[in-house]
């Protein structure tokens, strides 16, 4: 059994597509698999699977949550190791001048290739920091996310692949859920 964290895309956000968290916990169940935990409402979920292959889970759970919920939700699905990669690699967190608070992680459903970087860099604020990896772009927004330009929907269509974003407190705290700590 593999440990993954999948994050869902725009649940429960300004009450559009609503999920319980504990419907959403028997759905995974459902499924067969094990270990199944979720933190928050914005559809984080730990869990393990027999499965290996990280694109057909993702196919699954959407599917599963489009017959079951009645609407699309985009899934990314993570291996603890790719999350762990992920948080370790944050160039921001090492940076004592910066507020962890402000620190988000906008997760990326594939790598983008032949995106415009210089037209995402321009439309973030002076005080703000970006940075891009394959399946991952750092941000900093010392203005709050909420006033940010570079927002999920926005990378999202330069990068033109699916994405979904949490801030550093619920990526780091994904991480200790799936790591058991």
């Amino acid at each position: 059994m593999t440990t993954y964290i999948s994050v869902l895309r725009g649940i429960n956000v300004s009450g559009q597509k609503l999920i319980n968290m504990d419907a959403l916990k028997k759905m995974y169940d459902q499924l067969n698999f094990e270990n199944i935990h979720t933190y928050v409402q914005s559809g984080n979920v730990i869990f393990s699977a027999k499965e290996k292959d990280q694109k057909k889970l993702e196919k699954t759970i959407s599917s599963k949550l489009e017959s079951e919920f009645g609407f699309y939700v985009p899934v990314i699905v993570l291996s603890e190791q790719t999350l762990r990669t992920i948080v370790t690699n944050n160039p921001f967190a090492k940076d004592p001048l910066k507020d962890h608070s402000f620190l988000h992680v906008t997760f990326l459903a594939e790598v983008p290739n032949g995106f415009d970087k210089e037209s995402i860099i321009k439309k973030k604020h002076s005080d703000e920091d970006i940075e891009f990896t394959p399946n991952a772009v750092y941000l900093y927004c010392p203005n709050g996310y909420g006033k940010t330009k570079l927002n999920n929907n926005f990378l999202e269509s330069k990068l033109k692949v699916t994405a979904t974003t949490r801030n550093w407190k619920t990526t780091n705290e994904l991480l200790k859920l799936a790591t058991g700590r």
